[in-house]
């Protein structure tokens, strides 16, 4: 069997496992049966228990059987998470359903998201490999290029752009953006990551990829209107995000980050439908940038 059938079947098989939270052998062979991936034929056990093996070496999820004989994701918090896994297996089940799909593909509309592959591939590569690299950045609104000799700390995916968190040697950290890294060369200078070093924790108080640990940590309380209500309760904005208080055609969340320029941007961007109730300072801040934009 080709390579990119079992893939897609060891998707379908994660996916299906993930719905359905616990599921029979029996169960699983008659909704197999039922997709093309099949090609009408039941699901058996001695291929069940290959895929299953084949979904823990490759995607690093373990498929686990209760005593009921019913088979379920061990540590269900990586395809419930921001993890890799749960973004691969997202986008690859995604992918086997518009697949499925033969015919509706002029009636499907995707949002593209730049791969930029070769130095994916190359940030990876030195991330694996612990050595330090050389990054040519071109920001923007400047003539001149600048080169930095970096840690690769951390990759992140935000708003369909890449972004590479690097460590300097004095303990300095920066987030630079894939789409503006011009040049990437590989030293022979290897580096440790810091033990006490968590991707996750780094970005924990922030709404993106915007930091600045001189912000303060804020309690913020945005009151939604209209469709935003359902909008902020199925998307929050972020992990801290709370339901606090609903009224007459109005709902209140409460949040708690370091409120950077990214995220003022997006409450600006939700215009009337989105108001700060506190701190006041925040508020004054979103209505000014109001004022600004009238002129």
């Amino acid at each position: 069997m080709k390579a990119a059938v079992l893939f897609k079947q060891y998707v379908w098989l994660v996916d299906t496992i993930r719905r359905e939270r616990r599921i029979s052998l029996a169960d699983l062979s008659n909704r197999w049966s039922r997709t093309e991936l099949s090609e009408g034929a039941a699901l058996s056990r001695t291929t069940f228990n290959r895929h299953r093996a084949a979904v823990e070496e490759i995607f690093g999820i373990t498929i686990g059987c209760d005593a009921d004989n019913r088979y379920y994701i061990v540590d269900s918090d990586l395809i419930h998470s921001d993890t890799v896994q749960e973004w691969m297996i997202s986008t690859l089940t995604v992918s086997n359903i518009v697949g499925e799909a033969r015919g509706l593909h002029e009636r499907i509309l995707l949002e593209s998201i730049p791969t930029e592959g070769e130095l994916l591939r190359q940030v990876v590569d030195a991330m694996q490999r612990s050595v330090r690299i050389v990054i040519r950045y071109h920001r923007y609104g400047q003539q001149k290029y600048t080169e930095w000799l970096v840690e690769p700390y951390c990759i992140k995916l935000f708003r369909r752009r890449w972004y590479l968190l690097c460590h300097f040697d004095d303990g300095g950290f920066i987030v630079l953006s894939f789409d503006r890294i011009t040049d990437l060369t590989f030293t022979d200078e290897l580096f440790v990551v810091d033990p006490c070093f968590s991707a996750e924790d780094y970005f924990a108080d922030y709404f993106g990829v915007m930091t600045d640990d001189r912000i303060p940590l804020t309690r913020i309380i945005l009151r939604a209107y209209g469709n935003e209500r359902y909008a902020l309760r199925d998307l929050p904005l972020h992990p801290s995000q709370k339901l606090v208080e609903e009224g007459d055609g109005y709902v209140d969340f409460e949040l708690n980050l370091r409120p950077t320029t990214d995220f003022l941007a997006h409450l600006l961007s939700r215009g009337r439908w989105v108001e700060v109730i506190s701190p006041a300072d925040i508020s004054h801040k979103i209505s000014e940038l109001h004022r600004e934009a009238i002129k």
